[in-house]
C-alpha cells in the first residue's frame, strides 16, 4: 500500500471563470497521510482553487521543514517538544485533526489470532523474548500454533510520531522500557531491522517470517495484516478498531494537549493517539500573501468539520466534539498582521474561499 506525494488539484466553482490557484505545501507525519490524501481528494470543487502538496516524510521531518519555514503547515503525530517550539521563533498552533491505532503487526504461519501484555510487547522489542514458542507468548495464546520460529522486530528508521506514540507507551507500561530505551521519535533501538514510514514497516513485516512491528491501522488493514490483541490498563485484551480508539479518547479535556495511550477506558485501544496540524499563529510573515493565509486555515478547519466523514471511512476515527472545540480555539486564533483570519468558525467550514482573495 504505497501513499505518493498528495497532489489535490481543487478547480473552480461551476459558472466562474478560472482563476490562479493557491499552492499550499505540508509535511510530515506517515501516520495520517491516507486521511489527507484521499480528505483533500474531496475538498468540494465548488469551494476552492487550491492546490495542495503533502510530503509523508515523517514527523521529525515534517517538524523541521515548518520552523525552516519551508511547507505551510506540518503534520505530526505528537505536539511539538519545547526545543521545536524555540526552534520556531514565533507561536505556533496544533490543531488535532483525526485519531488512530499504532497497531502491533506480526507475520505468522497459518496467521493466528495474537494477544501480548505491554510486559511481554517490551521484552520481544527489548530484544529478550527472541522465538514465538517462549512460555511467556505461549501462555497468553492457548488455541495457537507457534512454532520455534526468531522474532524479527521491525522499527522505523526515520524520525517518527508514530515511534514516539508506540515507545511512549512501553515507557508508561514497562519500567525496563522506560529505563533502557525512552520515549522519542527516534531512540537507540535494541533489537531489530528498520525500515522507512508506515509503508515501509509494513512492507517488511509482510517479508519476513516470525516478524512483529508497528503501524498505524489504516496500513495494517490495507496490507491485511495480521493485528495483535493487546492487555489494557482494565485487562481486556483489544484489537484496534476505529470505534476501540474512540473510545480511548471518550473523556478528552478540550482545553488539554494530552496523551491517550494506556488509557483507562474499559473498551478503549491503548496505544491510541490524536494526530495533528501544525502551523504558525501569525501567518503573515516571509511575504505570504493574506489569500495563502485564509485558504490554509480555511482548509484545516474544513477537515476537522466535514472532512471528519473520510476518517471514519478508513478507519480512522472521528475527532469527538471536546477536541473539535479545541481545533476551533487554535484555529480563530491565527492571524494576519495581529488580526484573526476567520473569527467566525461556520465561514470556516461552509463558506467559499473566493472571498478570501
Amino acid at each position: 500500500m504505497q501513499y505518493p506525494m498528495l497532489l489535490v488539484g481543487l478547480l473552480a466553482a461551476l459558472g466562474e471563470p478560472l482563476e490562479s490557484s493557491i499552492e499550499l505545501t505540508g509535511a510530515g507525519a506517515t501516520f495520517p497521510q491516507p486521511f489527507y490524501e484521499y480528505a483533500f481528494n474531496r475538498y468540494p470543487t465548488t469551494e476552492s482553487r487550491v492546490i495542495v502538496r503533502y510530503q509523508g516524510v515523517g514527523s521529525g521531518a515534517g517538524a523541521a521543514s515548518l520552523i525552516k519555514r519551508e511547507v505551510d503547515f506540518a503534520a505530526s503525530d505528537v505536539v511539538f517538544s519545547n526545543e521545536e517550539r524555540k526552534r520556531a521563533a514565533a507561536d505556533i498552533v496544533e490543531v488535532p485533526t483525526c485519531l488512530g491505532a499504532v497497531t502491533v503487526v506480526v507475520n505468522l504461519p497459518g496467521n493466528p489470532r495474537i494477544r501480548l501484555t505491554p510486559e511481554t510487547l517490551a521484552a520481544m522489542f527489548l530484544g529478550r523474548i527472541t522465538h514465538w514458542n517462549e512460555r511467556d507468548i505461549v501462555n497468553l495464546n492457548p488455541s495457537a500454533t507457534l512454532q520455534a520460529l526468531p522474532i524479527t522486530v521491525v522499527h522505523r528508521s526515520d524520525s517518527s510520531g508514530t515511534s514516539s506514540i508506540f515507545t511512549e507507551y512501553l515507557s508508561k507500561t514497562s519500567v525496563d522500557w522506560k529505563a533502557k530505551v525512552g520515549t522519542g521519535r527516534e531512540v537507540t533501538w535494541p533489537t531489530g531491522r528498520s525500515a522507512k514510514g508506515n509503508a515501509g514497516v509494513a512492507g517488511l513485516v509482510r517479508q519476513v517470517p516470525g516478524a512483529v512491528g508497528y503501524v498505524e491501522l489504516v496500513y495494517a488493514i490495507g496490507n491485511e495484516m495480521t493485528m495483535v490483541a493487546i492487555r489494557n490498563r482494565s485487562g481486556q485484551f483489544v484489537t484496534p478498531t476505529s470505534e476501540s480508539v474512540s473510545l480511548a479518547a471518550a473523556h478528552f479535556p478540550a482545553n488539554a494537549t494530552i496523551s491517550l495511550t494506556d488509557t483507562p477506558e474499559r473498551e478503549g485501544y491503548p496505544i491510541s493517539a490524536f494526530s495533528w496540524i501544525v502551523l504558525y499563529r501569525e501567518q503573515a510573515y516571509a511575504g505570504r500573501p493574506r489569500g495563502r493565509a485564509e485558504a490554509l486555515v480555511r482548509l484545516v478547519g474544513w477537515l476537522v468539520h466535514d472532512g471528519q466523514k473520510y476518517a471514519t471511512e478508513l478507519n480512522y476515527a472521528a475527532l469527538p466534539a471536546a477536541a473539535i472545540a479545541r481545533a476551533e480555539s487554535e484555529l480563530r486564533s491565527v492571524s494576519y498582521q495581529g488580526r484573526p483570519i476567520l473569527p467566525d468558525l461556520p465561514s470556516i467550514k461552509r463558506a467559499s474561499p473566493a472571498a478570501a482573495r
